[in-house]
């Protein structure tokens, strides 16, 4: 093997003039302040207005036009960054945007694009501030019915990491040919027995949707499901990128790919029309039992648009496990991980499992003259008759 393999590959990058700035009135670092939209110095308060005027929101950009789509492996790759303010080198992955010097504390935001590169288009500064993120964690986590009550008394959130995310949106008119069956009840009388009895008919139909902003993380360094659970985003309010939105937060670039992305977004995108389609079936004939639904999707005018997106990262510890969570930073909305204590859901089981007893003696003891108990899905239908 050759000893230079499994070498990283250094490149030296200088950070953004706009972000090596200094307070004005005390020389101290400038960060992005969610609660002022502006940059404020972290030692004396000051406040510099950061100069955009327009507010412009990022293009949406031709899908089909689109040049750089493959996904971006960055293996051992690392950037090192010389601190304008100091003179200390900090070493990055290659997939790093921002960060701060460990050494002074300077913003060191770097270019966010290169060579066969995209650079975002546009950003959702953080709005939330890491104190109400903090109170948003404990308001989430008290709800949990699961949740040990002492791990609810004890939770107490490390350290807000805020950190910018690198996702994919996706504009596109689509038009969707379907096939599908749909079931009518009728009652069925023998004697004193009654039964429903479903008839199934077959329909077809078109159905027409604008798909607005289908958005993909694209980054795979965290957890998918939680960065799930803190959707949406208001990525209509986005802003052009600029590097002072991302001074003194984490930020990075994107891994996956557009091609990858857009293949992601279609399987979403498919889901979210099966269920339109479920819903109209059922409205135009009246019915709740639809099934065997078959969809031929077409896509045309689609876009794109990369942009950086706001979460808060944080930790808490309970009986010495660690578990994790995330705070949107534009709404406040949590998603994480959280112990559960087996004696809530064995008493939960039980409670259930007592109450559908209940009104089933109930049922069966009094005089039903003939009721009925549904118990209803989307596919099929469970009926007891008495």
């Amino acid at each position: 093997m050759n000893e230079t393999e499994n070498t990283p590959e250094f490149s030296a990058e200088e950070t953004l003039s706009q972000t090596d700035k200094k307070c004005p009135a005390c020389g101290g670092t400038l960060d992005f302040d969610p609660k002022t939209g502006e940059l404020l110095c972290t030692y004396c308060g000051t406040i510099v207005d950061i100069e955009d005027d327009d507010k412009e929101s990022a293009r949406e950009l031709d899908f089909d036009e689109a040049e750089n789509t493959e996904n971006r492996d960055w293996g051992a790759e690392k950037r090192t960054v010389v601190c304008k303010n100091c003179g200390a080198e900090t070493v990055y992955d290659a997939e790093t945007v921002s960060g701060e010097c460990p050494y002074c504390g300077s913003n060191q935001v770097l270019e966010a694009g290169g060579e066969n590169i995209m650079a975002p288009g546009g950003v959702c500064p953080f709005t939330v501030t890491k104190e109400t993120a903090a109170k948003g964690f404990f308001s989430w986590i008290k709800n949990k019915l699961f949740c040990p009550r002492a791990a609810k008394k004890a939770a107490k959130a490390g350290k807000m990491h805020g950190i910018y995310l690198p996702y994919w949106t996706f504009d596109a008119q689509t038009h969707t040919f379907y096939t599908a069956r749909y079931g009518k009840e009728r009652v069925v009388r023998r004697g004193k027995e009654t039964k429903i009895r479903i008839d199934w008919y077959h329909t077809r139909g078109s159905y027409d949707k604008f798909i607005n902003d289908e958005l993909v993380c694209a980054t795979k360094n965290h957890d998918a499901a939680m960065l799930r659970g803190i959707e949406p985003f208001d990525t209509e309010n986005n802003l052009t990128y600029k590097p002072e939105y991302v001074a003194g937060f984490a930020s990075e670039r994107y891994s996956v790919g557009l091609r990858d992305a857009w293949n992601d977004a279609k399987s979403d995108i498919s889901r979210e029309i099966d269920g339109d389609v479920h819903q109209k079936v059922r409205a135009e004939h009246h019915t709740n039992h639809v099934d065997s639904v078959r969809l031929s999707i077409s896509y045309r005018n689609i876009t794109y648009k990369y942009l950086l997106l706001p979460v808060w990262l944080s930790t808490y510890t309970y009986k010495g496990k660690v578990y994790r969570f995330m705070v949107n930073g534009r709404t406040g909305r949590v998603s994480g991980k959280y112990p559960i204590s087996p004696l809530r859901v064995a008493i939960a089981v039980v409670l259930g499992v007592a109450a559908v007893a209940l009104l089933a003696w109930l049922f069966m003891s009094g005089d039903s003259g003939g009721a009925e108990i549904y118990i209803k899905s989307a596919e099929s239908s469970l009926y007891i008759a008495m």
